[in-house]
């Protein structure tokens, strides 16, 4: 290694030293802040007489997050310490931490929430009024792992009935690889899945340590054998514009062209559309829509 490369090793080591120790002290202040606006009767515990402290106790949130006093007081005094994500979630619940709450809380810690998201701070109102807006055109928003963090009525009921499962399962990997009815509506199948499962790797290549990632793999693994006959391919692809069929099962045959509208310069949340492909298809999703519209009446 020569003299300029030792130099800008060293210069990066103190960079990311700084900014790793900013982020401690961040952190520290944030849990505090949070500790002492949330009540005893918030988490159901006695005020007592002689209360102090504003908020929480450190012992009494260490208590209810089960882990040691002197660990959670290094991590309000910003010791140099490694939190899990297990402790990270269980004081996200013990401090009552809202959505925006919670994704800071991770940021902070430099980690990544392994909670599947069922909301996400991509999809506002605005966002949601625009997929609305796309109608009868099915959309929904994805992010890389591919799961379907909002969508519209059409797209609900368009390769199955979308409100019916659970929103952990609202992904379109598990669906494509374990749900029958998701999987008998898409007409090239096969082709579909190992293009999916080569997407999905070349996606993960930069989320290789986090545990949403790993816990996705895993899960699909263990619940698929056709997937993971396609993961041990080692295929990658691309994100790409692509031509797809469906068989609906209320309106018949539907030929549509896929395309991403990427929601920030990076790779990740995305609002998927499904143009139709010829006039056929357009009517026919003009009816799924409809019938979709019907429904919701109904229910309501």
């Amino acid at each position: 290694m020569t003299q300029e490369q030792t130099v800008r090793t060293a210069s990066a080591a103190r960079h990311d030293g700084r900014e790793s120790e900013i982020r401690r002290h961040e952190l520290a202040a944030f849990l505090r802040h949070r500790r002492e606006h949330v009540s005893p009767e918030q988490v159901g515990l006695p005020r007592g007489p002689r209360r102090r402290t504003p908020g929480l106790r450190r012992e009494e949130v260490a208590q209810l997050a089960a882990v040691g006093v002197t660990w959670y007081t290094w991590l309000e005094q910003a010791r140099d310490i490694q939190v899990s994500v297990q402790v990270l979630d269980a004081l996200a619940r013990t401090l009552l931490l809202d959505p925006s709450e919670r994704t800071h809380l991770f940021q902070l810690a430099g980690a990544v929430d392994p909670s599947p998201a069922s909301k996400c701070p991509s999809v506002t109102p605005a966002l949601q009024a625009v997929l609305e807006q796309l109608e009868p055109i099915p959309a929904c928003v994805q992010n890389s792992r591919y799961d379907i963090l909002a969508y519209n009525r059409t797209y609900g009921m368009l390769l199955c009935d979308l409100d019916a499962v659970a929103p952990e399962d609202r992904n379109c990997m598990i669906l494509s690889y374990t749900h029958e009815e998701w999987r008998s509506s898409i007409v090239h199948l096969k082709e579909t899945q190992r293009l999916m499962a080569a997407r999905f790797r070349a996606a993960m290549a930069g989320h290789l340590a986090e545990p949403a990632w790993k816990m996705l793999l895993k899960r699909l693994r263990a619940e698929s054998p056709d997937f993971s006959e396609a993961w041990d391919r080692h295929e990658v692809v691309g994100a790409r514009t692509k031509r797809k069929e469906f068989r609906n099962a209320h309106v018949g045959r539907i030929t549509v062209d896929h395309t991403d509208l990427w929601l920030s310069p990076e790779v990740g949340p995305r609002v998927v559309t499904y143009v139709p492909a010829d006039e056929e298809s357009r009517v026919r999703l003009e009816k799924l829509h409809a019938i979709a519209v019907e429904r919701g009446r109904v229910e309501a």
